[in-house]
């Protein structure tokens, strides 16, 4: 890859479509991950208003630390790029005590209830301030596995890192200047308590998504290993096919109208 060629190559297409959607530039949610350090740093060379969000609900030090580190980078190195801080834990926790109890005790759905609350934000400050909300998801996230909420981090107006593979990501975070502690961050999603990396959850690295995302050969040939990452990608692939394809619609036969 071109780093330098697809560095001009995404932030030319995000001046583009921000220019013919009529609005002022772009506003991204700030994790403590990659992802987001390269999407925001690529929003940021447009020159066009770029706000960076961070929205900590029980975070962790390590990430609200390494997200506040990165949005310190940027806004000294960008005159365009300016940022806000919600702490958005009281918000999570109202709605916790909202919720039918069994629901507020689902783990999962609440982690997904965090991811939605930032989503909302998102849109609200994006909404007065005339920006797209421009998403994070790299290709093996959005395209492979599906790992992301639905209406959530997915929930976005564009995505320009999503046809990455996340090794792509961390070259071209490096290219673009992205800080060392968020290059060199274990990847975790931010909606748990303890941390956890995307690893724990999935069980298979990035590197190893990737080549169960690109192989098509013989399955009998494959190492224990191999045939346990095919397996954790296949079945994710399948299992969350409903986030990565359009929502099915009911179509009324001509002669029932």
């Amino acid at each position: 890859m071109n780093h330098s060629k697809v560095t001009e190559h995404i932030t030319a297409w995000l001046r583009d479509y921000c220019a013919n959607s009529g609005l002022s530039g772009f506003i991204v949610g700030i994790s403590g991950g990659v992802d987001s350090g390269l999407t925001s740093t690529l929003c940021a060379l447009t020159g066009k208003k770029t706000i960076l969000l961070s929205m900590p609900i029980k975070q962790t030090h390590a990430e609200y630390d390494r997200a506040k580190n990165h949005i310190a980078d940027l806004e000294r190195r960008f005159p365009n790029v300016s940022s806000l801080d919600i702490d958005l834990t009281a918000s999570f926790e109202q709605i916790e005590k909202d919720f039918p109890e069994d629901v507020a005790a689902h783990t999962l759905a609440m982690a997904n209830t965090r991811a939605r609350l930032r989503m909302t934000t998102l849109y609200a400050i994006g909404q007065v301030h005339g920006c797209l909300v421009c998403g994070t998801g790299n290709k093996v996230e959005d395209f492979g596995v599906g790992f992301f909420t639905k209406y959530g981090d997915g929930g976005v107006d564009i995505s320009p890192i999503a046809d990455l593979n996340k090794s792509e990501v961390w070259a071209l975070a490096k290219e673009v200047g992205v800080i060392n502690e968020i290059v060199e961050a274990k990847p975790t999603d931010g909606l748990w308590a303890d941390g956890r990396s995307d690893e724990d959850q999935i069980g298979a690295s990035y590197p190893e998504l990737e080549w169960a995302m690109d192989y098509k050969g013989d399955g009998s040939i494959l190492s224990e290993r191999q045939e346990t990452v095919l397996a954790i990608y296949t079945r994710m692939n399948r299992l969350n096919r409903h986030k990565m394809d359009a929502i099915p619609v009911c179509e009324i036969p001509i002669e029932l109208r």
